[in-house]
């Protein structure tokens, strides 16, 4: 009877567990909510096309001082390393010999002088006497050979005297530009100009500058190839602008001009030679520079402009993050071609009205759900990858 009476409990108790445990079974457990992010939609639009390249600064002009005649290095008249004008006086030849050389000229052109008068004169006065038979026709024909002997005597002898005399002024080296002087090459005392031009120093004229630099052929027909299907359109030659960033990665004040493109490609290195000239008013920059410089060559049509924190990359390339129209993220891999202001321009790879995940990237996963609202660029100091405004819940 006990045993009976204490079987009955027992009972019950199996029951009520076994109905919970079916009941638990019957719900599972709770699932989580899709994850919140912020996404911007992508639309077409036309950008800059540029290109980021290497190149080396070069004067505008450069002109080689050299010693014109032979002499003695007589004096230095400019200071080194300093801005010259055109004309100025930077070295003095010893003029002493050049003087010399000029009174020797001169003074065989008056002796030449007085010979072609008498010969003229002789000249006249056989023609004068030769009508009434007073002189022989040999007479006559020999006077008048000797003036015209003594009036080329005379015109050579004038020539040296001038020769002498642009001698006498090359003994004073001038400037031919106007420029920065350079380093003295040679020093007061060493003789110059014998046998060769002897280079003294050299003037740059370093505002403005040139930017030389190359691009591959590959890269040039590309761009030609996008201007013929429509999605570019290439600037003229005087309207490519170039801007310069300095080697401590600070950006240059002054803008630049692409004003060459060579006709041939270099052989040795399979690329175009180009080149850009740009202001140098301060004479920051300077001759012999390497710089980095991004040059836009005209505007790329129907692309796409993303944040760059948006874009990110694994072994097969450049991805994003979309929220597709049944709510499922769906991985997009796209081409991106160079930044803009922050952003990556992508030129394949999306469609006008994609949802292009922004923030939440860590919470996201191709295939699975999540929810999308407007991302709202973050406040100074906040995280980037935080999610956009949370959807309200009731």
């Amino acid at each position: 009877m006990k045993s009976s009476l204490l079987r009955t409990p027992m009972l019950c108790l199996s029951l009520l567990t076994l109905a919970a445990c079916g009941q638990g079974k019957t719900q599972g457990p709770p699932q989580m909510p899709p994850p919140a992010v912020g996404v911007i939609t992508a639309q077409p639009q036309s950008s800059p096309l540029t290109q980021n390249l290497v190149g080396r600064l070069s004067p505008y002009r450069s002109a080689d001082v050299r010693a014109r005649v032979p002499g003695v290095l007589f004096k230095r008249n400019y200071d080194e390393g300093t801005d010259v004008k055109k004309g100025q006086l930077l070295f003095q030849i010893d003029p002493a010999p050049l003087k010399a050389a000029l009174d020797s000229s001169m003074a065989a052109q008056a002796q030449a002088q007085a010979t072609y008068t008498n010969n003229k004169t002789t000249a006249q006065r056989l023609q004068a006497l030769a009508p009434k038979g007073y002189v022989s026709q040999t007479d006559l024909d020999n006077a008048l050979a000797a003036e015209r002997t003594a009036a080329g005597a005379l015109q050579a002898a004038q020539a040296n005297v001038q020769a002498a005399r642009l001698n006498l002024g090359y003994a004073n080296v001038v400037s031919p530009i106007d420029g920065r002087a350079g380093q003295q090459q040679v020093t007061e005392g060493a003789l110059v100009g014998q046998g060769d031009t002897t280079l003294l120093t050299t003037v740059d004229q370093i505002d403005p500058l040139y930017v030389n630099f190359t691009m591959s052929v590959a890269a040039m027909e590309q761009m030609r190839r996008a201007q013929s299907s429509g999605n570019v359109t290439l600037a003229d030659p005087d309207k490519a602008n170039v801007q310069v960033t300095m080697p401590d990665g600070s950006v240059y004040g002054e803008q630049g001009v692409l004003d060459f493109s060579d006709t041939t490609v270099n052989p040795a290195t399979g690329a175009v030679n180009l080149r850009a000239i740009i202001p140098n008013p301060k004479h920051t920059l300077l001759p012999g520079m390497y710089v980095t410089l991004q040059a836009t060559l005209g505007q790329q049509h129907k692309v796409f402009l993303i944040p760059q924190q948006a874009v990110q990359r694994d072994t097969i390339g450049a991805y994003v993050m979309t929220v597709g129209s049944d709510g499922n993220v769906v991985r997009k891999n796209i081409t991106t071609t160079d930044m803009s202001g922050g952003n990556w321009v992508v030129s394949d790879g999306l469609a006008a009205g994609d949802q292009i995940v922004m923030s939440g990237l860590q919470n996201v996963k191709a295939g699975a759900p999540a929810k999308a609202s407007p991302w709202q660029a973050p406040a100074s100091g906040a995280s980037a990858n935080a999610p956009g405004p949370a959807p309200s819940g009731k």
